[in-house]
């Protein structure tokens, strides 16, 4: 597994903050693994909110294919974070994104992700192409990756 390779911060243009729960760490007293990925998720929710790609949906237009997490600085439940989050490869069937967490009060980073996405028939439950329009809202969002593409 390679370590995520997520870019600076001022090419990660999607940000939101939120509250981890203080029952969300574990025995020892630290973040436990699974809430980074939830927060992740999160963020793609809160990312497909704001480009208006659950409109009319039923769900995500996409499946989870892969991720892979680096924990930096131990988390803490009960502490408000900000998720930084940005598409770095826009693909003909799947995206990828990069994310950094971190402690919203000075800045600490916690973790930081890469994920793959492919997007999805649901009825036929197979990869699909990306749709025009959901390639459109990407690009209007992170004009960057039209260089890239």
């Amino acid at each position: 597994m390679h370590a995520p390779q997520v870019p600076t911060a001022d090419a990660l243009p999607f940000r939101f903050r939120m509250r981890t729960r203080w029952s969300d760490d574990d025995a020892l007293g630290v973040l436990n693994n699974a809430i980074y990925l939830t927060l992740c998720e999160e963020g793609r929710l809160r990312w497909c909110e704001r480009l208006g790609l659950l409109a009319g949906a039923t769900g995500f237009p996409f499946v989870l294919a892969a991720s892979s997490l680096r924990f930096i600085t131990p988390g803490r439940g009960g502490e408000e974070v900000e998720v930084q989050m940005g598409t770095t490869r826009l693909g003909r069937r799947s995206f990828d994104q990069a994310y950094r967490i971190l402690r919203a009060e000075d800045g600490v980073v916690w973790a930081e992700a890469e994920a793959t996405m492919v997007t999805w028939d649901a009825v036929g439950r197979v990869s699909a192409p990306m749709p025009s329009e959901f390639r459109a809202a990407i690009l209007a969002h992170e004009p960057g990756l039209a260089k890239a593409d």
